[in-house]
């Protein structure tokens, strides 16, 4: 009876101890929940992608497009065209305007040939030469007045005629001092702003185009695919709609009991429905703003009714994510957030 008693005792001995550790163990995994409970966040939002549409600067119209909606197109890639036949047109024309206005200045800076000098030279000689013949004959017609040989009338018209050729001595001399000076320097100054209107000119027409073809500003997904080839636009007029692949926000919201826990720069767990993938996000932006707020804030309890929205980054993002698609974010409050003055 003794070693049956022994052996009941130690049974009982090694089920208080079960009992005991089970007793551990669901307090501890209280404890651990409890704690969990109260350091973690959950919040909830939706995926906010951007989204751009392009359009080209220039009207025109349509001659190809080259993806379809669905599509996955990377930065710099060509989406569509516009017919361009009548931008090179007039790239052209402002080619040929900038080469007769750099002739016009080259000419200018250059000035006149040794041969027009030459002309300029023989030009005052040979009204010199007329000058002083025209004075010596209105010196013999004055002389020949005294002894009647001459009348007034002739020497009056030999008087005239000196002056105009002594006039037209003057003027060659003027053309051919301007012949070997060269054009003034206002004249080049006008010609070398000229060249820069048709050089700046050139480059709008170069700039339209460029404008014919609209590239993907970013890697992304085609969402609509407005226009169609043969479609006549206007400048400006959406022909594609693109989806960001970067960056992927999420929007959510939190509770103004709970602004103080959280800060920019905290990172975040985020969630779907559809996946048990979990992604890495961080906090980038709480609005300074409540929202939903009433016209006015008398009593505690309607200032606990205020929401302020989030940004959140999401640093690890893959097509899964979908704009509009709710999530569930976790953020790791347990720890003070930064205070920044």
């Amino acid at each position: 009876m003794s070693g049956l008693a022994q052996r009941t005792g130690v049974k009982r001995i090694i089920t208080a101890l079960v009992a005991l550790l089970v007793i551990a163990a669901t307090a501890a995994a209280w404890m651990y929940r409890g704690h969990k409970s109260g350091t973690t966040l959950r919040l909830y939002g939706n995926v906010d992608i951007r989204e751009v549409q392009l359009a080209f600067r220039q009207p025109g119209r349509i001659a190809s497009m080259e993806f379809d909606e669905g599509d996955t197109v990377s930065r710099g890639a060509r989406l569509a065209t516009l017919d361009a036949q009548p931008y090179a047109d007039a790239l052209a024309a402002a080619d040929a305007a900038v080469r007769v206005a750099q002739a016009e200045l080259t000419k200018l800076r250059r000035g006149l040939r040794p041969q027009e000098i030459d002309q300029a030279e023989q030009a005052y000689h040979q009204a010199t030469a007329t000058a002083r013949d025209a004075e010596r004959n209105f010196l013999r017609q004055q002389s020949l007045l005294a002894t009647g040989a001459s009348s007034q009338r002739t020497v009056d018209a030999a008087r005239t005629l000196r002056d105009q050729t002594a006039a037209a001595a003057k003027s060659a001399a003027a053309a051919l001092s301007q012949a070997r000076e060269g054009f003034r320097h206002e004249d080049i100054t006008a010609a070398e702003a000229r060249v820069a209107a048709a050089q700046a000119t050139r480059a709008q027409a170069a700039t339209a185009l460029a404008d014919t073809e609209l590239v993907a500003p970013s890697t992304g997904s085609v969402i609509a695919r407005i226009r169609e080839p043969g479609s006549m636009v206007a400048s400006q007029t959406p022909v594609y709609s693109l989806s960001l692949d970067q960056p992927v926000y999420v929007r959510a919201y939190v509770g103004e009991p709970h602004l103080g826990r959280i800060a920019p720069g905290m990172h975040v767990q985020v969630r779907t429905d559809s996946s048990a993938h979990s992604y890495r996000g961080r906090i980038g932006f709480i609005s300074p703003r409540a929202e939903f707020t009433p016209k006015t804030v008398e009593t505690p309890d309607l200032r606990t009714d205020l929401v302020y929205r989030l940004r959140i980054v999401i640093e690890d993002a893959d097509l899964a994510l979908r704009q509009g698609m709710p999530v569930t974010v976790d953020i790791d409050a347990g720890a003070a957030p930064p205070r920044s003055r």
